[in-house]
């Protein structure tokens, strides 16, 4: 069994995290008035947000990652950070191409490398994972770079040492085999082998053996209060998964899921669980995670469509933007309105695969 380091902050108990009356009291007398005028709103403090990106597709998303931010938080006090893998696991070139870096650097993004050393072409969803260790140790919040935004994070409510994740996903993992083991018997033994309590996990207004009873996020974005511990047990569980699942998981696959099996284990380590109402604008009014163009256009928001068009309008950014054929082909020719029109936007499919077996046979699925 893999037990949590003791005696680092957030480390996982089997009973409540909430601390004691007598605690509490403590850590409150401790407080100077000097102190408390020094940071006098303390309901959200400084933090990073950050994307991964590296040549190819990443690196035109975070053109428009960056710009809609930057549009829409032109008050952020904290950095705007983009990732960029870089080591021998990978078989080309990672580095952004120039004229991508260019435009970055006008915006006053702060990069940052981080080495792949456990995962990279072989995996590159743990790009998510081992970026964190990279980045300056102060509160943050991950995004994918396939992310617009239409509103500042100002308006959101986030308890960084209450860490939490995107639940806008479907029921992809686990598979539940035929004769078991069934939803709690796999989720279950994941918490057993990282000493975690499992009941308190549980949404007990949905069915036993229903996958949305058991907390499974989409890793399209997550926050923390330390990247650096947030990252090392993030980088721990995966692994420890990967390379010795327990038995219950003898019929599942973990690839592309594994971070998104890791990650409800970690967040519940450090005292974090499903997003609060503080939260409602992401996946919302505030951010989209749109995941490729085409998907933008068959069901995403207006206003998420018309931030698209606006940050990649101006000729430097188009100029260069228009390399990637998804954005000049959907966003500058603007055929994506030929997808929006092929769905009822008041009775889009549940499934994603509908949406994209439909735009396919259309002819305007490209990624």
């Amino acid at each position: 069994m893999t037990k949590l380091p003791q005696n680092t902050a957030g480390s996982a108990t089997a009973k409540s995290r909430k601390p004691s009356a007598k605690a509490t009291a403590d850590k409150t007398g401790a407080k100077t008035t000097a102190a408390r005028q020094q940071k006098p709103d303390q309901s959200t403090p400084l933090f990073n947000v950050v994307c991964v990106a590296q040549a190819g597709r990443l690196a035109y998303e975070a053109v428009i990652f960056v710009r809609s931010f930057r549009a829409t938080n032109p008050d952020f006090k904290g950095k705007l950070i983009v990732a960029t893998p870089t080591g021998a696991r990978w078989n080309g070139v990672t580095a952004l191409p120039a004229a991508i870096h260019e435009l970055l650097s006008a915006e006053g993004v702060t990069f940052v490398e981080f080495e792949n050393k456990h995962f990279g072409q072989s995996y590159p969803h743990g790009n998510k994972i081992e970026m964190l260790s990279a980045l300056p140790d102060e509160p943050f919040i991950f995004f994918d770079t396939d992310t617009i935004f239409m509103g500042s994070l100002a308006d959101l409510k986030i308890d960084f040492a209450r860490p939490s994740a995107s639940m806008r996903r479907e029921g992809t993992w686990p598979e539940p085999p035929l004769y078991g083991p069934g939803y709690a018997g796999i989720w279950k033994s994941l918490y057993d082998r990282f000493d975690l309590e499992f009941e308190s996990t549980l949404d007990l207004s949905k069915p036993d053996e229903y996958w949305e009873r058991y907390i499974y996020f989409s890793a399209g974005w997550f926050f923390g209060e330390s990247p650096k511990q947030f990252g090392e047990r993030f980088l721990s569980f995966a692994n420890s998964i990967r390379n010795d699942p327990p038995d219950e998981l003898a019929c599942q696959s973990l690839d592309p899921w594994l971070d998104q099996v890791a990650l409800p284990l970690v967040i519940h380590s450090f005292g974090g669980g499903r997003p609060d109402a503080g939260l409602d604008g992401l996946d919302g009014a505030i951010t989209c995670h749109y995941r490729f163009i085409p998907l933008l256009y068959a069901r995403e928001s207006d206003a998420a469509i018309a931030m698209m068009q606006e940050v990649v309008a101006p000729n430097p950014v188009k100029r260069v933007i228009k390399e990637y054929e998804p954005i000049k082909k959907l966003v500058l020719q603007r055929k994506g309105e030929r997808v929006r029109a092929l769905f009822d936007q008041n009775d889009l499919p549940k499934r994603e695969r509908v949406l994209r077996n439909t735009i396919k046979r259309a002819g305007f699925w490209m990624r």
